[in-house]
């Protein structure tokens, strides 16, 4: 869903498209020299709404913006609703800071690590500890001497089938004219999604449940469970049998989509933000609907069930300038020299753990 802009014609006038393309991050092309750095265009936000300062208004005077209502429930933090979306839910700053340095940690350590499948097994298979390896600041060697692989014999694209190992350096042993290279920093930044739990086949836009996979860690399953709690009904509790982790870099878009796979739309898709603060669509049954814009910050938590699961949603743009990001506390949380590693990474980039409950 990355790399939206390759829709066909009748998508890209629908109200969605429009939007997207409004919030979208563009670069103004008025300088004609080169060697000024890119300035993005700028963009009207008048229209986004913000539960942050909705949330910080209530706490106030117990105000509310027309369509905006706050759930009754026995939670220990604000859950608002929007009045003409049922089965959204949307909880401010529902984590804590050390949480989300936590599940940051996680997302570039742990979860990328196989059986669990990210966008690059195609290419690369499975490539074990890319964050380490990007930190060391080694490079990724294919050796094209390797034994070509028998086309009449069915392989797992996901699987391992590529003679890719992490060097400090290019091995002298290696023929230079017969192997090709990719520093493991490029293909971290190109990292888009891994998986976790039960296995999302992409190729056939439905679970594989023969797919070898790591389990969901028990401390996730458990906030997951307790986060999708407005959203279950009486008696109920969220099973989470599946995540999928999207990263965005500077200028990456969600485009809009259904998330439409799982068995039973009742059960709510618990939405993690970490990083960089970003816009979310939320559109409705048809792309011809117009739809909401609101900001996302690291440690919202969105909850998708029900009718609102219905609705087409994506992420037009991540903000990684000062002014915009909003990650100040996680830069005071990461200040110490072991972690600068990961405050590299998150001051350009979000990352949003989806949980689903598969069956």
């Amino acid at each position: 869903m990355y790399g939206s802009d390759s829709v066909n014609d009748d998508s890209e006038r629908t109200a969605f498209r429009k939007t997207e393309k409004k919030y979208k991050l563009y670069y103004d092309s008025s300088s004609k020299s080169s060697k000024k750095k890119k300035q993005p265009r700028p963009v009207d936000l008048s229209e986004v709404i913000d539960f942050k300062a909705i949330s910080e208004s209530f706490d106030r005077n117990g105000d509310l913006r027309a369509g905006v209502s706050k759930l009754e429930c026995p939670f220990d933090r604000p859950v608002f609703c929007l009045d003409d979306c049922p089965g959204f839910y949307f909880i401010p700053a529902a984590l804590s800071i050390e949480q989300q340095c936590r599940w940051i940690k996680e997302s570039l350590m742990s979860f990328p690590q196989p059986p669990n499948r990210t966008n690059h097994n195609a290419i690369y298979g499975a490539i074990h500890n890319l964050f380490n390896a990007a930190k060391n600041r080694q490079v990724l060697v294919k050796d094209e001497t390797a034994p070509a692989e028998d086309d009449s014999v069915s392989v797992d694209i996901n699987s391992q089938n590529h003679r890719w190992a992490c060097l400090e350096e290019l091995d002298s042993s290696v023929n230079g004219d017969s192997c090709k290279s990719v520093s493991a920093s490029v293909l971290l930044r190109k990292l888009r999604w891994s998986t976790l739990g039960l296995q999302f086949d992409w190729s056939k836009r439905s679970y594989n449940v023969s797919l070898p996979h790591n389990k969901i860690p028990d401390a996730l399953c458990q906030l997951a469970k307790k986060m999708a709690a407005p959203a279950m009904a009486v008696g109920e509790e969220f099973q989470p049998e599946a995540a999928i982790v999207n990263y965005f870099g500077s200028g990456d878009m969600l485009g809009g989509h259904l998330d439409d796979m799982e068995a039973d739309w009742s059960k709510p898709i618990v939405s993690m933000s970490l990083g960089c603060k970003a816009i979310f669509l939320l559109g409705g049954k048809s792309r011809n609907d117009e739809p909401l814009a609101m900001f996302l910050r690291s440690g919202d938590i969105v909850l998708m069930s029900g009718e609102a699961r219905e609705r087409f949603h994506g992420v037009p743009r991540i903000f990684t300038d000062t002014e915009h990001a909003e990650i100040g506390s996680l830069e005071k949380q990461f200040s110490d020299e072991d972690d600068s590693c990961y405050l590299e990474y998150i001051k350009t980039s979000r990352i949003n753990i989806n949980i689903r409950q598969v069956f």
